[in-house]
């Protein structure tokens, strides 16, 4: 009885302290803790809890790190005594659970805390710690750990451990790296990879692996599409890889969206990026649901209707559980937000640049294409109440244009989620609308605040990153029919637009489409919009920016299949922006490439060379199908 009453003692004197270390227990937003979970409540139910036995426990998913600072990152890991999640259903108010799945064999929720040491330090083998710490983790937030190390130098990579308090039970050695200060110079280029749509039962993430193999970037911009919602079968067969999505249906509680979150987090190239770089994520609609906006998605909105046909699932809980379970899984901060919903946030890289993460998709967006409604926002996609955004996050966007602009700043890098630029795709679409509504077209009137933003600004050097089409474009940033522009020299732009294939999500086109049927697609679609200078929708892959003061470099790869687990990429085209042009720089006169190995590259030559670099072995080879000779 002693000893029982010492130990709770000592955890009631250092418990609170160390539960709050854990950010995840925390709320999503600052200003409204009510999406938080009570830390005293949780604390106080451990005091007369023992704390699991380390050799019960397991680092379940790797670890990770991400929203680096100048003098900070958040450091991420999940250690429980189960690789499944907790399926108590908890919302994040309230104990009652959204379902009743009389199917699922329901995991207890555990009233003993899991306590976590964590250090961070210059060296792997940490023999002077920049900064340590204890943190507890518990069920009600699916055992995940998220601390914030601070104390840290800028521009400075770091390595990083959890470990099972007073215990040999350890986590993979994780790589960092924090940002410049904010006005520094940065005395090299910095290099991020560009990700977007990983869909698990469409193959397996290579794209993820390559850069870690090659060690080639310092930072991950994912933008969106992390997860997708659907059962298998619904958009993807995963029986054949042994990538059933689990649970295996539709999702929609807490435990649905967190235990589709660790699902993914098993792929062994996505676990080892997370590992070795810092990730800077925003998300798309899939992570909660197909063509979200603001008041539902395409298969559910807040309606009559709705609400009968889809079994009482509501709007609102079902974005709080995928918004939760994306904040307990993903290594992001908290935002000072004054809405529950933001993650639009940015981050000052030096003087070198400034990246703006939009969320434009879940915070405040109107009424976008659900199928059934194509014509009718093709009719009002010029609407000027129509915005992205919203109001305030429009506002905060234009606002860190123009400071970002002033305060000298030499690029500007929006990460938003769709294709910006206007693209006639009549080809695919049909002519009556040719235009996709659920893109920067179904919204021009906040495409023409942006543009007007930087013209009458003369705000220059305005790079925009995107992802969700599946297919790789990039163009020069018009706004046609206001400013003259010229195709061939690229006068008349104000910016470039840099957007990425898929990890594995399938070409628009079909999963099974041809490289000819894909490349005639390509071309024509050069062809129809005089701001896009190269095309391709065969390739699933990332693309990779080298960012310097006397030129920002963009490498696109393409994965040659995802079919199997390999290292192999294929060099598809490589693009210069130099700074102060504001257009993509001209090779050989007006092509924006010296060549391209698929798609369509205007003015420029298309050269198919089927030269792939295996970057497991650093071997160069012709990759033809199931067969290949070497290079």
């Amino acid at each position: 009885m002693m000893v029982h009453a010492v130990h709770v003692l000592s955890l009631a004197g250092t418990a609170l302290a160390a539960f709050t270390g854990n950010v995840n227990y925390g709320s999503p937003s600052l200003h409204h803790p009510a999406l938080g979970v009570s830390i005293s409540k949780v604390a106080k139910r451990a005091y007369a809890s023992s704390p699991w036995d380390p050799s019960q426990l397991n680092f379940t998913h790797g670890v990770a790190s991400g929203d680096p600072y100048e003098d900070s990152v958040i450091l991420w890991t999940r250690v429980a005594p189960t690789s499944d999640n907790d399926k108590s259903n908890v919302t994040v108010s309230g104990t009652v659970g959204l379902y009743n799945h009389d199917t699922d064999s329901y995991v207890s929720k555990s009233s003993s805390p899991v306590c976590v040491d964590w250090k961070i330090s210059t060296t792997d083998s940490f023999t002077t710690l920049a900064n340590s710490g204890t943190a507890y983790t518990s069920s009600d937030i699916d055992y995940t750990v998220k601390v914030e190390a601070s104390k840290l130098q800028a521009f400075t990579t770091y390595y990083y451990q959890f470990s099972v308090c007073n215990s040999e039970n350890v986590s993979p050695v994780g790589r960092t790296k924090t940002i410049p200060s904010k006005n520094a110079k940065v005395d090299t280029a910095i290099k991020v990879a560009v990700y977007s749509c990983s869909n698990y039962p469409f193959g397996f993430f290579n794209a993820y692996g390559n850069p870690v193999r090659k060690d080639s970037v310092d930072y991950v911009i994912h933008l969106g599409d992390y997860i997708y919602e659907y059962a298998n079968g619904d958009y993807g067969w995963g029986d054949s890889y042994g990538r059933i999505p689990q649970p295996d249906r539709e999702i929609y509680t807490l435990y649905d969206y967190r235990r589709r979150l660790a699902t993914y987090r098993t792929d062994l190239d996505l676990v080892a990026s997370h590992q070795n770089f810092p990730w800077i994520p925003v998300w798309d609609d899939h992570e909660v649901a197909d063509n979200t906006y603001r008041d539902g998605s395409s298969e559910l909105n807040n309606t009559e209707n709705s609400f009968i046909h889809d079994g009482g699932v509501a709007v609102d809980q079902r974005k709080m559980n995928a918004v939760r379970a994306y904040f307990e899984w993903m290594p992001i901060r908290q935002v000072e937000m004054d809405d529950n919903l933001r993650i639009w946030r940015d981050f000052s890289f030096g003087d070198l640049f400034d990246l703006v993460m939009l969320d434009t998709r879940q915070y405040d967006r109107s009424i976008t294409d659900l199928y059934w409604n194509t014509h009718y926002i093709h009719e009002i996609s010029q609407d000027a109440g129509r915005s992205l955004m919203g109001p305030r996050q429009e506002a905060w966007f234009y606002n860190k244009l123009k400071d970002s602009s002033s305060r000298g700043a030499t690029w500007r890098i929006i990460g938003n989620q769709i294709v910006f630029s206007r693209m006639n795709e009549s080809l695919g679409l049909g002519n009556e609308d040719p235009l996709n509504g659920d893109s920067w077209d179904g919204y021009q009137a906040n495409r023409n605040r942006t543009f007007q933003t930087l013209y009458e600004n003369n705000i220059s050097n305005t790079v925009f990153l995107a992802g969700d089409s599946h297919a790789s474009w990039v163009s020069d940033l018009v706004w046609l029919g206001e400013h003259d522009y010229d195709e061939q020299t690229g006068s008349g732009s104000v910016g470039v637009e840099f957007a990425g294939s898929a990890v594995s999500s399938p070409c628009p086109s079909g999963q099974n489409v041809s490289l000819a049927a894909a490349n005639s697609a390509s071309a024509w679609l050069t062809g129809a919009n005089r701001e896009l200078q190269w095309q391709d929708l065969y390739y699933r892959g990332y693309y990779e920016l080298s960012i310097g003061y006397d030129s920002l470099n963009a490498s696109y790869f393409g994965i040659p299949t995802t079919a199997a687990k390999q290292g192999y990429e294929i060099s598809l085209a490589n693009f210069t922006v130099l700074p102060g042009e504001n257009h993509l720089h001209r090779q050989n006169g007006s092509s924006a490439a010296i060549v391209a190995e698929s798609g369509s590259l205007k003015n420029g030559p298309l050269v198919q060379t089927n030269l792939t670099h295996d970057t497991a072995t650093d071997e160069w080879f012709v990759y033809d199908g199931y067969t290949s000779t070497s290079a």
